[in-house]
């Protein structure tokens, strides 16, 4: 299958410029917000970008931001990446590291399954992934990130030792990936309730979408894999 790059259109392309304010905050927003286009143009420079030589971390679908401005914060060692799709999501990413006032992370309207346009082999540190769309039905499940294909073009991005991190709500999401890993990944911990349990590793935001599966008493299921 032929994948196809997500791409921004220039100023004044939009049909319905008005439609979705989001598409013009985000292409003016500054530093904190990034386009697909941009951001492949950074690929083997992001030391450059963040003016330093740190270890890279990529959060795929950063949602509101909560999880990405939380561990940027917690670890200012670190230089972040949160990559979405949705314009919205993005820019409110954006708004959240701009409040805090942190510049080791970026917001990226990005498609993960073009990974490797936005980062070199060998150069993440570590991977999170949260809440994936779980394209619930049997004939949507086509559509999930998480399998083998992902994990094939995921594992040469990161370095030796690089962890992996799922937390989700929706149980088949761990059990592909536990299924997908052989051979590339090692699965260290695997915890079915993170509210009774905690997380498996050591340092953990809770993202927006986990609150709202807490909240409706959904348990949600993390996987930590190196």
């Amino acid at each position: 299958m032929i994948r196809r790059p997500l791409t921004d259109k220039p100023a004044g392309a939009m049909p319905l410029p008005d439609l979705n304010p989001y598409v013009a905050e985000h292409r003016s927003f500054g530093r904190e917000a990034m386009s697909a286009t941009d951001a492949t143009g950074w690929r083997d420079r992001w030391p450059e970008w963040f003016g330093r030589a740190a270890p890279l971390h990529l959060e795929i679908g950063c949602g509101n931001g909560f999880h990405l401005s939380g561990m940027a914060a917690l670890h200012p060692e670190c230089d972040w990446l949160g990559i979405e799709i949705r314009y919205k999501r993005v820019v409110l990413t954006a708004r959240k590291l701009r409040g805090l006032g942190l510049h080791n992370a970026v917001a990226i309207r990005f498609d993960a399954t073009h990974l490797d346009s936005l980062v070199p082999p060998g150069s993440l540190s570590g991977v999170h992934i949260h809440h994936p769309d779980p394209w619930a039905k049997d004939k949507q499940a086509k559509h999930r990130l998480i399998g083998r294909p992902f994990l094939e073009l995921l594992a040469p991005c990161m370095k030796p030792g690089a962890e992996l991190r799922l937390k989700t709500d929706f149980p088949p999401h761990v059990d592909a990936l536990l299924e997908a890993a052989g051979g590339l990944f090692d699965v260290r911990d695997v915890r079915t309730d993170v509210a009774i349990q905690g997380p498996p590793w050591p340092d953990d935001v809770v993202t927006n979408y986990q609150r709202k599966a807490m909240e409706r008493a959904a348990p949600v299921h993390a996987a930590w894999l190196t």
